[in-house]
């Protein structure tokens, strides 16, 4: 290919130096040889431009564009940027059960007029213990081992669509589920696509961190939070969208008693899939072997998922993990501990890197995805977790799509 162009430069560059002489009158055909020449120009460019991009892309050949596309327009045209909606911008989430921001940051989801292919959810959560540079202007109040409003601890972490018109206990429709870092940042991405393009109303981004304080700040602030920003970033396009989208439950599971469900798949469906977010946690102290520690966090549960009264699964969620998140580092900014992971500045490594009921400190937990081929119509579904020990808890929800393919 480079030896086709090059020999193509050669041949037209000739015909570029067949020029008028200086001064001479110019004839009709010396006009038309004008616009010859700078049609041949005009093609060099053109050419040159491909072949250095060819050549940038290490490749001995390349697709003709196809007739009557001009190579030129096509290589000045560009994809439609990406749009990005912001949320929340560092929204406080706070433990003062008096105050409005009270486990809570919560924003309206304004889309913008248009189509959109995708909606990515990107999240940047912000604690106020870290970096430990930050202690040197906000310094723990004396008596205390904390700064004020720094949450020490791994908190569930969780982002939802709620209906702003609808009562505060109801449940919201589950985009992300993540456990906070001990005391500090975390940067999230999800793919939110049919939930976000599909919403049959005005929507809000419902943030929850269930932050407590210690009053006496020994092993947290006084008066700990965190703040969050949350944005959308929308791709413009034709999207391939799921026809429906519900959330069958969201909420907390003390016992083992079934749950029953109820959803409706769509006409034209060809298959539905169930995505079923679990973590456990609560106090209870259950002796068995099943558990590694005195709480429900530590102990492996078997869950079981119904689909229209058949099994559709046996799972034992557990994350085995949690190690790869602790980076021991040594701290360099003159306050807070010698050293801390990285990942988890503010937890003992031993806690940080021990394994869990489906969560580890600072990190996502993703769903467990089910599919099935279900007809259009009614539908039912249940699910169930063995040998829950009294004071231990599971965080669930289920949502369900249904899709043309």
């Amino acid at each position: 290919m480079r030896l086709r162009v090059a020999h193509g430069f050669a041949r037209e560059a000739q015909l570029l130096r067949v020029a008028p002489t200086v001064g001479a009158p110019v004839s009709a055909s010396a006009t038309v040889d004008e616009s010859a020449r700078a049609a041949v120009a005009c093609r060099m460019r053109r050419a040159a431009i491909g072949f250095f991009l060819t050549c940038a892309c290490g490749t001995s050949s390349s697709t003709p564009p196809a007739p009557g596309v001009d190579a030129g327009a096509a290589l000045d045209a560009e994809a439609p940027a990406p749009i990005t909606v912001t949320v929340l911008d560092r929204a406080h989430i706070g433990s003062d059960g008096n105050a409005p921001d009270f486990h809570l940051a919560q924003g309206p989801v304004k889309m913008p007029a248009g189509t959109f292919a995708s909606a990515m959810l990107v999240v940047d959560l912000e604690s106020p213990c870290f970096p430990f540079s930050k202690w040197k202007d906000t310094p723990p109040p004396a008596g205390q081992n904390w700064p004020a409003e720094c949450d020490a601890f791994d908190r569930n972490f969780e982002l939802a669509l709620v209906d702003p018109q609808a009562p505060k206990e109801t449940a919201g429709l589950e985009l992300v589920r993540a456990i906070t870092p001990f005391g500090g940042p975390l940067h999230l991405e999800e793919d939110v696509t049919d939930a976000v393009l599909k919403m049959p109303a005005a929507r809000d981004l419902a943030v929850t961190i269930p932050s407590y304080s210690d009053g006496e700040g020994k092993v947290s602030g006084s008066h700990g939070g965190w703040y969050v920003t949350a944005k959308l970033v929308l791709t413009p396009g034709t999207p391939k969208l799921a026809l429906s989208t519900a959330s069958l439950f969201y909420g907390d599971v003390k016992a083992s008693d079934p749950v029953p469900l109820t959803f409706e798949v769509p006409a034209g469906a060809k298959r539905t899939v169930l995505e079923y977010r679990v973590t456990g946690h609560g106090g209870a102290t259950d002796p068995s072997s099943a558990c590694i520690g005195p709480a429900e966090e530590f102990c492996k549960r078997t869950h079981h998922v119904l689909v229209d009264g058949a099994s559709a699964g046996d799972f034992t969620p557990w994350r085995a993990d949690c190690k790869a998140l602790c980076t021991v580092t040594k701290n360099t900014d003159g306050a807070g501990p010698s050293s801390y992971c990285a990942e988890n500045p503010c937890g003992a490594t031993s806690s940080v890197r021990a394994p869990r009921a489906n969560w580890c400190p600072g990190s996502k937990t993703d769903p467990i995805v089910i599919t099935q081929a279900l007809a259009p119509g009614a539908h039912t579904a249940s699910f169930a977790i063995d040998n829950l020990f009294a004071g231990g808890q599971w965080r669930v929800s289920m949502t369900v799509k249904s899709y043309a393919e």
